[in-house]
């Protein structure tokens, strides 16, 4: 603190640098206070919409000596936040009238722990579920009214979307695809995202599980009104997995993006903790890596910040060392921060990591390509690097895999042994273009 401003070794702003995308950013001045300070920047952090908190630690803040320091208490849980009774009436009124309801639920479910709410009023008012981020999981993939292929069906269809816990971004394309005449309910924690691209008929706001609990009391019962709805989206559904199935049959050289995806649904369990961390390879893998119980799907997020497979995988099996931990990288990804991995071998941290390999930065080249030609796409070439042999180096094992018939037997030895493995599977760069899939993804 005393040399600030003349110009010490990494002077910066950091506190006024990072406060656009933090919670909170505030700088520790005082060493007695640490305790004082880390409680508050954990309890804004995990309240209400969980996010970043960062404090700038001075080094002689860092280094001081202090007597008999506090520790600061374990947060309590953050208090429950129902939504207004007036708008649940509303909402439970529309819901009653619907003939083709849905529900697009987002990670304030994971978040609030709604997964069982969420459940019950399902059934209650029998409305299928559409999740994305970590609302994948909430609800078990084969519950009947679990749907993920025919998003756009519902949206296109429906009378009543039931916006829960996720903003309307780009990757449900802000709204646009919701039918106009639809009605919109919207659950919402943070205001900033209510009717944001898409007015709303009612909104909620309060946390999750209070208002789905309090929605459930207040629907009746379904008396088979959606049935017809329900079955329509269930042929669309199965119409549309069939069409990734054929992929996933595949056994063709190189290995396509769905066939490595089926593979990797084969050899993991419910409990399993899955990490998404690449542009196509998780885009179209997770289209057939379905799980079923919160908690196992984490990904880049909104912001798309590749590199977040080892750090989250390092955090996961920390926190969870009885389950398996597995993650899909691209191998752009693995370049950013694939040297944690050696991180997981030094704390005896044992994990997978299968790396989609399709020497290119493949979400970028795909719409290139088919926009600009092939001539057209600077910078987007990656080596055929042998990421397992990298791996190996570390101390862990290695695999490479170009044979589709190789990919069961070898995930499954590389996810029974007691150590971090990795699985560079060389996958067909011109699949995404070629097949099409690259318009989902772009």
């Amino acid at each position: 603190l005393r040399f600030k401003g003349k110009g010490a070794l990494q002077e910066m702003e950091q506190t006024s640098l990072l406060a656009p995308i933090t919670k909170a950013s505030f700088t520790a001045t005082d060493p007695r206070r640490l305790a004082e300070y880390i409680r508050t920047g954990v309890r804004i952090a995990t309240s209400g919409v969980p996010g970043p908190v960062f404090i700038e630690l001075p080094f002689d803040v860092l280094t001081a000596q202090v007597t008999d320091p506090q520790f600061p208490p374990p947060p309590r849980p953050w208090p429950a936040q129902p939504g207004d009774p007036l708008g649940i009436t509303a909402a439970a009124a529309l819901i009653a009238a619907a003939d083709k309801p849905m529900i697009f639920a987002g990670s304030q479910v994971y978040w609030d722990a709604a997964w069982g709410e969420l459940l019950a009023f399902a059934e209650r008012a029998q409305v299928p579920v559409f999740t994305n981020a970590m609302g994948r999981g909430c609800i078990d993939s084969r519950h009947p009214l679990s749907f993920s292929q025919a998003r756009k069906n519902a949206f296109r269809g429906t009378d009543l979307a039931i916006i829960l816990g996720t903003p309307l971004d780009f990757r449900v394309g802000y709204g646009a695809g919701i039918n106009a005449k639809a009605k919109i309910v919207q659950i919402e924690r943070d205001p900033t995202k209510v009717a944001q691209n898409r007015d709303t008929d009612v909104a909620i706001l309060g946390d999750a599980r209070s208002v789905l609990a309090q929605l459930t009391a207040a629907v009746p019962a379904a008396t088979g009104r959606t049935a017809a709805w329900i079955e329509e989206l269930r042929g669309a559904e199965t119409k549309a997995h069939g069409k990734l199935l054929e992929h996933a049959a595949s056994d063709a050289r190189p290995i396509n993006h769905y066939r490595l995806a089926k593979a990797i649904s084969e050899v993991i369990d419910d409990d399993t903790i899955l990490i998404g961390d690449g542009g196509d390879c998780v885009a179209l893998g997770a289209k057939l890596l379905h799980r079923n119980k919160p908690g196992t799907w984490m990904d880049p997020g909104p912001l798309g910040c590749l590199g977040i497979g080892a750090p989250f995988a390092l955090a996961a099996k920390k926190l969870h060392p009885d389950k398996k931990v597995l993650v899909l990288s691209g191998d752009g990804s693995f370049g950013l921060n694939g040297f944690d991995f050696e991180t997981a071998i030094r704390w005896n941290l044992p994990m997978c990591v299968v790396v989609a390999n399709d020497a290119a930065w493949g979400q970028i080249r795909g719409p290139q390509v088919m926009i600009f030609g092939a001539a057209r796409s600077p910078a987007t070439k990656l080596a055929p690097t042998r990421y397992d042999k990298v791996v190996e180096a570390f101390g862990g094992k290695g695999y490479h895999v170009e044979d589709p018939a190789d990919l069961v037997p070898t995930l499954r030895a590389a996810l029974a042994e007691p150590t971090v493995t990795c699985v560079n599977v060389s996958i067909d760069p011109e699949f995404v273009v070629k097949s099409g899939a690259a318009k989902l993804t772009v």
